[in-house]
């Protein structure tokens, strides 16, 4: 089996999804190695400054072998949405030979190939209001404050997104879903890129991340860990990179250091398992890729 993928026009734009550790960034660096390519990052965690090594960035040997885009260039306390990177990938998308896009947030592809609602940024302070009322009323009682049209479309048991469509109708005066009724047309329609998922069987990719995980240790997450707990915040976008909050409690002496790594792990592999039930209920019309080990 050839582990290579089977792109021959270099002005068409690839894209390569799976879940974590499946072995996507080397697939998409070899690609644009040989042809000349750009390696843009669509993972949501990439894009921070903080934990390099927990999220698995590319090192420096890979960055010398071939141009990559959008990896680490936002400070871990900001807050970073889907808009803000499809707005940053849009001229990326010019470049000649095509860039390859790589990643496992599947928001990020499906935007970029559906088109997204052109929703105003969040202002801080609506941010700030949302988060202590979310904190002091609960749950329920933010649901309760949507419009009827958005809480019946969203997931209602998900924080991160009810507080989001809670923020969008105090800032602007209009429910979720009457924006997502008007997104607008895809930066890259379907038929225009070279789509591929990699999938791995789930004993195969959960020693993967088992082992990638130890790796991580051996290269230095442990003092990564401990040079971002003294402005540790549990909120932040940033913060949610898989294995953050295991390995700053064991720092704080909040549980054993074995037990952290072993529950960074498990929860690694719960964050693939969603990935895995994404691609498979949304990215079903994507060309399915092998790797041979």
């Amino acid at each position: 089996m050839d582990n290579r993928l089977p792109v021959r026009d270099p002005a068409q734009v690839v894209l390569l999804a799976g879940p974590t550790a499946s072995g996507k960034s080397a697939l998409a660096l070899d690609l644009a190695e040989r042809q000349g390519r750009a390696v843009v990052n669509a993972d949501a965690l990439q894009v921070y400054d903080g934990w390099r090594i927990l999220t698995a960035r590319p090192g420096q040997d890979d960055l010398a072998r071939a141009p990559h885009r959008l990896y680490g260039h936002v400070d871990h306390r900001a807050a970073y949405s889907v808009g803000d990177w499809l707005r940053e990938v849009a001229p990326l998308l010019q470049m000649r030979p095509a860039p390859v896009i790589v990643g496992g947030t599947g928001l990020y592809f499906r935007a970029l190939l559906d088109g997204l609602a052109d929703i105003p940024p969040t202002d801080p302070a609506i941010r700030a209001e949302a988060g202590e009322r979310l904190a002091r009323q609960g749950l329920a009682a933010m649901v309760a404050g949507l419009d009827p049209q958005t809480r019946a479309r969203l997931d209602v048991l998900k924080p991160v997104r009810v507080q989001r469509a809670w923020e969008v109708l105090r800032q602007t005066g209009r429910g979720l879903a009457s924006w997502q009724d008007e997104t607008g047309p895809p930066l890259l329609p379907p038929g225009d890129a070279a789509c591929f998922v990699l999938n791995p069987p789930r004993e195969a990719l959960n020693a993967r991340i088992d082992h990638r995980f130890d790796l991580m240790l051996d290269l230095g997450a442990w003092e990564e860990a401990r040079a971002m707990e003294p402005g540790w915040d549990p909120a932040r976008q940033s913060s949610r990179a898989i294995g953050a909050a295991e390995l700053i409690a064991a720092l704080r002496g909040e549980m054993p250091k074995d037990e952290a790594v072993f529950m960074a792990k498990q929860a690694t592999r719960q964050y693939a398992k969603r990935q895995r039930t994404w691609i498979r209920n949304k990215m079903a019309a994507w060309q399915r890729f092998f790797v041979e080990n």
